[in-house]
């Protein structure tokens, strides 16, 4: 089993943790996430070995970067990683509903199944989750939380107005 490396990132949102192994990514936590990981006594903090995703967030959260382009160690069912995959192809700056993207898989009826699936995304904004919306246009499950789902869709967007600040 490879090694577990972890160091927290700043930005937009907050201190997110950022974990990672041999292959990249593996997942990314806002603080106060209902599922958000905590770091484990095992795993080695290295801030240096984050510095690229750390740039490209930042980047990310500036208005200057709209794709990401990092090794990422996702798992998941294959299903999931279907879906994961498919979340990469939404553009920066649009949103899809759940059945939308459940068509996109091959199976329109899939809606809940997808829903599922988006919200067990283990890297939000990388993968990004946030962009798939109710099918009335609602911003519905986000496991980051609608505000945080809200205010990376207005960064998207351009409508930083929307972003509330403390």
């Amino acid at each position: 089993m490879s090694e577990i490396r972890y160091a927290y990132c700043d930005g937009l949102l907050g201190k997110m943790l950022l974990v990672a192994d041999d292959r990249g990514l593996r997942s990314m936590n806002f603080p106060g996430s209902k599922r958000a990981e905590r770091t484990q006594t095992e795993w080695r903090e290295d801030s240096a070995g984050f510095a690229e995703a750390i740039r490209q967030l930042r980047a990310y959260f500036a208005g200057e970067l709209t794709d990401f382009d990092l090794p990422l160690a996702l798992e998941g069912t294959e299903f999931q990683l279907r879906v994961w995959q498919s979340l990469r192809g939404i553009p920066y700056g649009e949103t899809i509903s759940y059945g939308q993207l459940a068509t996109r898989l091959g199976n329109p009826k899939a809606s809940r199944a997808v829903g599922l699936a988006n919200g067990s995304n283990p890297i939000p904004i990388i993968v990004p989750c946030h962009r798939v919306i109710g099918s009335n246009g609602s911003l519905v499950g986000y496991g980051g939380g609608l505000e945080n789902k809200k205010a990376l869709l207005a960064l998207e967007s351009r409508q930083r107005s929307l972003i509330s600040t403390p």
